[in-house]
C-alpha cells in the first residue's frame, strides 16, 4: 500500500500565486518554503503553478531535510519507500523516516514502525514496531494509535489485550482517524472484547463511512442488508455498498453484485452483477472471481464459456478462495469443459478441504475411496 506525502498546508495555498514566494523563501534559507515548493513539483501539473517534476521535488525535499525541516525528510522517505520518482531504496527510506522520527515528526515514526512490523526493508521486529507506534500515538499521529491497537487486538508480537486495543482505536477515532472507528465498530458488532452493542457498532461504522473509510460503509451496508441490529433496509444497503464500491472497497462491489444477481431487494440485473463481480475480481476480491466463474460456467446472464470459467476458478483458488478450488476440481472430476483428470480433481478437492471447504472434503473422500 502506498504511503501519502505529509501535507502541512491547504491545497488552496499551494497555487500559482505562491510559487515565487516559495522560490524566494527557499533561496533565502527558509526550509518550509523548500518543502512546500517540493510539494508543488511533486503534485502539480501544468496550469497549477509549476510543471510536475519528481526529480525537482526530490531535490527540494532533500534540501529541506538537510536544513532541518523534518517534513522534507519524511516526504523524501516516502518517495524512496514507494519508488515514486526515484529508484526504490528501502534502506534510504528507513534512514529518512528515522531522521524524521528523531526530529519529532510523528508520521516518520509511524511509517518506520510499519516497516519493522512487516519486515519491509529491515529484519522484522515487533517490539521495535510497538515502540515506534507508541511514540507516534503519544505524539498525536493517529495512524500509530490505530496500528498499535491492531497489535493488541490480534496479539501480534505482543500479549493480546482487547481493552488496550479498544482504548487505542477509540483515541484514533476521536481524533479523526476513521479506520479506528471501523475497527471499534467491528469489536462492538461482534462482542469482541466488549459487550456486544449493535447500536454502537452502527454509530462507529457511520462515523467511519462519513469520514471516507469505505470498509465502514460496507460493514454498515451489511447491517442494513441483513437487519443485523438495525431495521432491514435493502435500499440503504444498496446505497452503502455502492458508495463503498465507488470508493475502492471491492467487498462492497461483490456484495452489491450479489444483490443484483439474486434480485435481493432490488430489480434483478445479471449484466450489472457481472460488471460488479468483474470489478471486484480485478480488484483482488476472490469471491467475485468465483461468482463470475459460476456465471460463465452455467451461462447465467452471460454466454456460456467453460474456458473462462476455468480461468476464474483458478484465479480464485490461487487467491485463497476455497470454493474456487472446489469448483475447479469439479470441472476436472467430471471433464466439464476440460479434459477429465481425476488426479488433478483430487488435489484441488484436497486443497479446498484443507482450507475449510467441506464439499472439497467430501469430493476428496469419494475419489480416495475410488482409489484415485
Amino acid at each position: 500500500m502506498k504511503l501519502l506525502l505529509s501535507l502541512l498546508i491547504s491545497f488552496t495555498f499551494l497555487n500559482a500565486d505562491r510559487v515565487s514566494d516559495y522560490q524566494k523563501a527557499c533561496a533565502g534559507g527558509d526550509m518550509f518554503g523548500c518543502n512546500n515548493l517540493g510539494l508543488m513539483y511533486y503534485l502539480y501539473n501544468n496550469g497549477d503553478g509549476v510543471k510536475q517534476d519528481k526529480h525537482k521535488a526530490k531535490e527540494l525535499f532533500g534540501k529541506a531535510c538537510d536544513g532541518g525541516k523534518m517534513t522534507g525528510c519524511y516526504n523524501l522517505g516516502v518517495m524512496y519507500d514507494n519508488g515514486d520518482g526515484v529508484k526504490q531504496d528501502k534502506q534510504k527510506a528507513i534512514e529518512l523516516y528515522r531522521k524524521a522520527c528523531d526530529g519529532v515528526h510523528m508520521q516518520g515514526c509511524s511509517n518506520l514502525g510499519l516497516m519493522y512490523n512487516n519486515g519491509n526493508g529491515v529484519k522484522q521486529d515487533k517490539h521495535k514496531a510497538k515502540e515506534l507506534f507508541g511514540k507516534a500515538c503519544d505524539g498525536g499521529e493517529m495512524t500509530g494509535c490505530k496500528n498499535l491497537g491492531l497489535m493488541y487486538d490480534n496479539g501480534d508480537g505482543i500479549r493480546q489485550d482487547k481493552q488496550k486495543a479498544i482504548e487505542l482505536y477509540r483515541k484514533a477515532c476521536d481524533y479523526g482517524h476513521v479506520k479506528g472507528c471501523t475497527n471499534l465498530g467491528f469489536m462492538y458488532s461482534n462482542g469482541n472484547g466488549v459487550i456486544q452493542d449493535k447500536h454502537k457498532a452502527k454509530e462507529f461504522y457511520s462515523k467511519a463511512c462519513d469520514g471516507g473509510e469505505m470498509t465502514g460503509c460496507k460493514n454498515l451496508g451489511f447491517m442494513y442488508n441483513n437487519g443485523d441490529g438495525v431495521k432491514q433496509d435493502k435500499k440503504q444497503a444498496k446505497e452503502l455498498y455502492s458508495k463503498a464500491c465507488d470508493g475502492g472497497n471491492m467487498q462492497g462491489c461483490y456484495n452489491l453484485g450479489v444483490m443484483y444477481a439474486t434480485g435481493d431487494g432490488i430489480r434483478q440485473d445479471k449484466k450489472q452483477a457481472k460488471e460488479l463481480y468483474e470489478k471486484a475480481c480485478d480488484g483482488g476480491e476472490m469471491t467475485g472471481c468465483n461468482n463470475l466463474g459460476v456465471m460463465y460456467d452455467n451461462g447465467d446472464g452471460v454466454k456460456q464459456d467453460k474456458h473462462k470459467a476455468k480461468e476464474l476458478y483458478s484465479k480464485a483458488c490461487d487467491g485463497g478462495k476455497m470454493t474456487g478450488c472446489y469448483n475447479l476440481g469439479f470441472m476436472y472430476n467430471n471433464g466439464d469443459g476440460v479434459k477429465q483428470d481425476k488426479k488433478q480433481a483430487k488435489e484441488l478437492y484436497g486443497k479446498a478441504c484443507d482450507g475449510g471447504e467441506m464439499l472439497g472434503c467430501k469430493g476428496y473422500r469419494i475419489l480416495n475411496e475410488e482409489g484415485i
